[in-house]
């Protein structure tokens, strides 16, 4: 069990309180501007806390709204678009033992963080069972903390290496079998395209670094849930090997001029240009293009190896739904969250967003098979996936990978070295970020 919250400091909360008018007419400005001295509701509403999405999440919460059949509604409130912006204001809220917390869309890696400090509620046996029935591996194994589920996945993402399939039929490159990255980069040199990462300062970044490192069977680090006391495990053959791609790469004519400025939304861009050869991303990528043209050029394999004979592990993303543990209704939360996490609402969220299925049997649906043609493959390298780090101080850990390995021209076989002892000099409060 950790030792300490890795949260920022609570904002002070100022009650509010009615007086009563002093006549008729003030009575009536009152009623105006203070609207907390009106009748309260007598349904119940409970606040979800939403990620900014195309509006699907909103149409959930009025669907299990109605399936409620009047005994509480659901309504939604938009954290920022920035994944560090949200655990921001809900570290703030929860730090402040705000009520209005009922459910919350929570970013993977924040939910050790949030269950350590106190901030989320634990599921109990039971509702583990009835609400991760048929749950893929990895999205489940992300969601618990300290032997409990914390959250229950509600949606979940991996990347493919997407290809443009001209490109890699000219460098003579079959997509249907495992590549290493070493072979991508030499097929994007010999055609004279490029290979698109996401490589900016930003959590991004952090993603490819820890799968890369994973793929070659390595952690950044030991055992995670031993919070300051976790032992980094960077300095290694693998964090070495992942050093080695991120270097090539960045040296290589396959590198996009804007490789250290580059998130999903700049490498989608580049991806459409003339010279595109090769880009790992999310799903949304493909979806996008829906309509287009481009679209038929779209091939995909799996997500690059690092070394010929370890299997690669393929970034981990997602949402977990996790109940405030301030809430003044956390029964009828339990059941919203049965309803928003349900294979019905997983469908309609996966045709919806582009964000992939947690529970395996949406994967079988026709409908989900015909926009997603490599339903397959998403599913088995979902279920492959490698999570990042699971203990409450990974917004530290985080920071340090961010810093020590960019910019991306700089990463050399001693950067593992170096953030291995930045990270233990981090978490033992030796260094501040």
């Amino acid at each position: 069990m950790a030792q300490r919250v890795s949260a920022s400091a609570p904002r002070p909360i100022y009650a509010r309180r009615c007086r009563k008018a002093a006549s008729a007419a003030a009575a009536v400005v009152a009623g105006a501007v203070l609207a907390g001295c009106a009748e309260p509701d007598p349904i119940p509403t409970l606040s979800w806390y939403i990620n900014p999405d195309n509006g699907t999440q909103a149409r959930l919460a009025a669907k299990c709204t109605q399936e409620a059949g009047g005994r509480y509604r659901i309504r939604t409130a938009l954290l920022p678009r920035d994944s560090t912006a949200q655990r921001e204001q809900l570290v703030r809220r929860l730090a402040a033992r705000d009520s209005s917390v009922d459910i919350m869309s929570l970013d993977v890696p924040y939910l050790a963080e949030f269950a350590n400090a106190g901030f989320i509620r634990r599921f109990s046996a039971d509702e583990r069972t009835r609400l991760t029935r048929g749950m893929l591996d990895a999205p489940l194994a992300s969601a618990s903390w300290d032997d409990g589920l914390y959250g229950v996945p509600f949606n979940a993402n991996t990347q493919l290496l997407w290809a443009r399939k001209s490109v890699a039929e000219r460098a003579g490159l079959d997509l249907d079998r495992r590549l290493t990255w070493d072979e991508v980069i030499d097929a994007a040199e010999r055609t004279g395209t490029t290979v698109l990462v996401q490589a900016r300062r930003y959590e991004g970044y952090a993603v490819l670094i820890n799968s890369l490192v994973a793929s070659a069977g390595g952690a950044i680090l030991e055992n995670a849930d031993a919070g300051k006391d976790a032992v980094p495990a960077i300095d290694s053959a693998a964090g070495r090997a992942a050093a080695r791609v991120i270097a090539r790469l960045a040296h290589s004519s396959a590198a996009s001029a804007a490789l250290g400025n580059s998130d999903e939304g700049v490498t989608q861009s580049a991806f459409r240009a003339a010279n595109a050869g090769f880009m790992t991303n999310w799903p949304f990528v493909y979806t996008a293009e829906d309509g287009n043209p481009l679209q038929a050029d779209f091939g995909w394999s799996r997500w690059p190896a690092v070394e010929p004979d370890v299997p690669s592990a393929p970034p981990l993303g997602g949402i977990h739904l996790a109940i405030g543990a301030f809430s003044a209704h956390e029964d009828f939360a339990v059941e919203a969250v049965a309803c928003l996490t349900s294979p019905e609402s997983q469908r309609e969220y996966m045709l919806g967003e582009g964000l992939l299925a947690t529970i395996e049997s949406v994967y079988d649906d026709p409908e989900i098979r015909r926009a997603f043609p490599m339903a397959d493959l998403l599913r088995e390298s979902l279920d492959e996936a490698a999570p990042r780090p699971i203990t409450p101080y990974y917004p530290d850990v985080t920071a340090v990978i961010q810093r020590t390995w960019h910019p991306p021209a700089a990463v050399n076989d001693e950067t593992p070295a170096r953030t291995a002892r930045m990270i233990a000099d981090v978490l033992h409060d030796r260094t501040l970020l």
